[in-house]
């Protein structure tokens, strides 16, 4: 089978009940498509994803809570390195939050403030950080709790404030929250928007995309929602057996069958995914939590 890539990453590394997410929704008979609705979403008056004007107290309140000053000025005054008796402290070259990660902390911070009287719901972990979540709930934000694999959103009332996580919301989700008449706080990260942005590229040219990422993780849920055909690979593995299966074997001259394949990313492909079309002309994309290395090596075949 001859193939054609086409490559368009987002590397910087940053992290729903599972469902299985569609790039084109229907409403009654018509269809329509997930980029232009978002770019309505984003239009409302109940949408915000800059935050409401407390930013320095926001971001005061945050380094009070994670910072720790004194030991950070210790590891940096001895080479990022200290010693307490027979235990070693090490400062690894990259700490703290990205900037992706201190964006959507600060705005969900900057929500209850603005909004102190009303129900402020989570539609995930906020990030997967215990602390931040726990601390978010001290504040009185909760997360929309999830029963038998779905979302109660029957939970959130009108006028409600509920907050999009850093890992983005599935336009499915989009969807349903423009119905409930509440307040959109949106703290995606830019750069998983950034990848939606890719995935929407690959269906406007009817390639498949490719997506290295977990495909039970919330950010990637959220991103196959923005894609046409997509196939999702975990690691090396995945994507070797995924190539072996482009070229008609593998080196050791095993090959697999369509059903195995089909078998084996049941829940990983989109609705009426064929491999033996589908993978004709693919573009790659990547959750961007998983290490920038594995996904430049998973697409260097």
């Amino acid at each position: 089978m001859a193939i054609s890539l086409h490559l368009q990453f987002s590397l910087i590394p940053a992290r729903l009940p599972q469902i299985r997410p569609s790039s084109l929704i229907r409403c009654g008979e018509s269809e329509f498509d997930a980029k232009v609705f978002r770019h309505n979403f984003m239009r409302r008056k109940d949408y915000n994803r800059t935050g409401y004007g407390h930013k320095d107290q926001s971001l005061k309140r945050m380094g009070d809570k994670y910072a720790s000053d004194n030991l950070m000025q210790k590891l940096k005054e001895n080479g990022k390195e200290y010693r307490w008796g027979d235990v070693t402290l090490k400062l690894g070259e990259d700490y703290g939050f990205c900037w992706g990660v201190e964006r959507s902390v600060r705005i969900a911070y900057e929500a209850r403030h603005q909004f102190p009287d009303r129900t402020n719901w989570l539609t995930d972990e906020i990030i997967h950080n215990p602390t931040v979540n726990q601390t978010l709930g001290e504040m009185g934000v909760k997360i929309i709790p999830v029963k038998e694999g779905k979302k109660q959103y029957d939970l959130v009332a009108k006028g409600d404030v509920v907050v999009l996580s850093a890992f983005g919301a599935p336009v499915q989700e989009m969807m349903l929250l423009t119905q409930k008449n509440v307040e959109i706080v949106d703290t995606t990260c830019p750069w998983v928007a950034k990848v939606w942005h890719s995935v929407e590229k690959h269906k406007k040219a009817e390639y498949a995309s490719i997506i290295h990422g977990k495909y039970a993780h919330e950010e990637t849920i959220a991103t196959a929602s923005f894609a046409g055909t997509y196939l999702i690979v975990k690691n090396i593995k995945e994507a070797t057996y995924l190539c072996d299966y482009i070229l008609g074997g593998a080196l050791d001259g095993s090959s697999s069958t369509k059903e195995a394949f089909l078998e084996k990313f049941k829940f990983a492909v989109s609705e009426g995914f064929d491999p033996d079309k589908d993978l004709e002309r693919v573009g790659i994309a990547n959750q961007t939590t998983m290490l920038k290395g594995e996904t430049e090596c998973s697409a260097g075949w």
